[in-house]
């Protein structure tokens, strides 16, 4: 398996779908540097394509999930040169190589499960957002920072958090910077539920997460992408896409399993993908 400078992979049952992808700089809080916009990509792509793959869940080495951007990748694409126009458009194209690093989660077929504790502070929330369920512990905090940076958050907060928890109350936590707990997180619909400890988070998330990895495979990559497609679509065009996409992919070999093992009362067993 590669070795990465900011990344750790880890499958911590031989036998098991689930594979962990750990944020691994936990002596700089995981702050996010170049080599991780870099890296992160590469590895979900990884991930992706290994047939042994059926869920990834994210989390950070250490006592924080994510302080955000490293302020010297930051400085390092800001620094100008005597041309303000090429400086714009090298910060930019910077800017936009980020956001695709981000973005890699939903480009990824298999679902990714974002696992928090400690800190996740801007870049932090900002690839959260992206993963397709969200847990923390009891001790987590969040902060939609970049305001307080003189920045505009920009590698998709502020597009996919309204999406998860409403356009007042992104606009008010984006706007304020301010930090808010685990449980305030949970209230507002940002993650699905909070553990009292890392242990139990742990714990919590490998179940759900093998829960997920045993069934068909078609359907649970079915499934995020139809969702993730219908955030940009009319209801009418939502249903449109599911028809076509079912209409490849019900002719597969794991509706028949899956209707067989449920008349057996037996676990189903689907090939890979």
């Amino acid at each position: 398996m590669e070795k990465y400078k900011t990344l750790e992979i880890v499958q911590q049952n031989p036998n098991s779908p689930v594979f962990n992808l750990h944020l691994n700089r936990p002596s700089l809080l995981n702050a996010l540097s170049l080599d991780f916009f870099t890296e992160f990509p590469k590895a979900l792509s990884s991930l992706d394509q290994n047939p042994n793959v059926a869920v990834i869940v994210l989390s950070g080495n250490g006592h924080h999930f994510c302080s955000g951007i490293d302020l010297k990748a930051l400085s390092s694409i800001t620094s100008e040169s005597s041309d303000h126009g090429r400086t714009a458009e090298r910060v930019r194209r910077e800017i936009k190589r980020f956001q695709e690093a981000v973005t890699a989660v939903e480009r990824c077929r298999k679902p990714v499960i974002a696992a928090v504790h400690g800190a996740c502070i801007g870049g932090g929330v900002d690839i959260i957002t992206a993963c397709d369920i969200r847990y923390c512990t009891e001790r987590a905090f969040f902060s939609v920072k970049e305001v307080d940076l003189a920045i505009t958050a920009d590698l998709g907060t502020l597009q996919r958090l309204p999406s998860i928890i409403g356009h007042g109350s992104t606009m008010e936590l984006a706007l304020t910077g301010r930090r808010f707990s685990g449980s305030e997180a949970k209230e507002l619909g940002l993650v699905s539920k909070v553990f009292s400890t890392k242990d139990a988070m742990d714990e919590g998330v490998r179940a759900v997460a093998e829960e997920i990895g045993a069934k068909s495979p078609l359907a649970v990559t079915g499934t995020k992408a139809v969702l993730l497609r219908s955030r940009d679509l009319t209801l009418d065009q939502g249903l449109d896409y599911v028809a076509t996409w079912n209409s490849g992919m019900l002719l597969s070999d794991d509706l028949v399993e899956a209707i067989s093992s449920y008349s057996q009362k037996r676990r189903p067993s689907f090939s890979k993908l």
